[in-house]
């Protein structure tokens, strides 16, 4: 089972990994756009924490609850085109939770269906036009297919965090048909998509924070 506590842990594990790769994403990015993107994202996840930090009722918050905060927080924070993306996401993903104190294997699976439908209906971009739709969707795919087989939810997001590792590499090879990088042509060729690698990095974490209850 997984708990509003182990929710939090996750917000805030994946402020410290964007912190911690702020660099390396701007570094990415400058090959694309203009350079801010882990800066960008360090402000929008940094901003989650303090929202979780600042709230004195923090402890009787749900799942959904918490997700709501974090898109809120994040669209707050963060003034550029990701900003509404996560947001969506997590709005939409604290829908499917609703009302629900301690998510199942079926909750959570519904939590990041819709999370990952939302980024892709708000963003309206498809697999091959070089952004983090090129993680997000082959995940939502491998997730789906594989927990509807399993009923395991652990098993099926590993399965859904290696096609999303598939699909941010093959952003390497993809010509950015979306947003800034798409006025750089074939001088997009060759070059990771920032947001493909952290929304893979938002996977991640939320993979090995999973607790013991979920993954025995």
């Amino acid at each position: 089972m997984y708990y509003p506590a182990n929710f939090r842990d996750f917000l805030n594990n994946v402020t410290e990994t964007m912190e911690r790769e702020k660099d390396y994403l701007c570094e990415l990015d400058r090959k694309l756009g203009d350079g801010d993107h882990g800066v960008t994202m360090s402000i929008g996840w940094q901003a989650i924490k303090a929202e979780l930090a600042q709230q004195e009722a923090i402890e009787t918050l749900d799942c959904s609850k918490l997700a709501i905060l974090a898109g809120k927080t994040f669209l707050e924070a963060v003034g550029s085109s990701v900003g509404p993306l996560y947001a969506t996401g997590f709005l939409r993903g604290a829908k499917a939770i609703k009302g629900k104190d301690v998510l199942s294997d079926t909750d959570l699976t519904a939590f990041w269906l819709a999370f990952m439908s939302g980024v892709k209906e708000r963003g309206q971009a498809e697999v091959g036009d070089k952004t983090m739709i090129d993680t997000l969707e082959p995940a939502r795919i491998a997730l789906e297919d594989s927990f509807t087989a399993s009923g395991n939810f652990e098993e099926a997001f590993r399965v859904a965090v290696s096609a999303a590792e598939t699909g941010m590499i093959s952003t390497i090879d993809l010509l950015s048909k979306r947003g800034r990088s798409s006025r750089l042509g074939d001088r997009s060729l060759g070059n990771q998509d920032p947001g493909a690698t952290s929304a893979y990095l938002i996977l991640t974490n939320f993979l090995v924070s999973l607790p013991e209850s979920v993954l025995d």
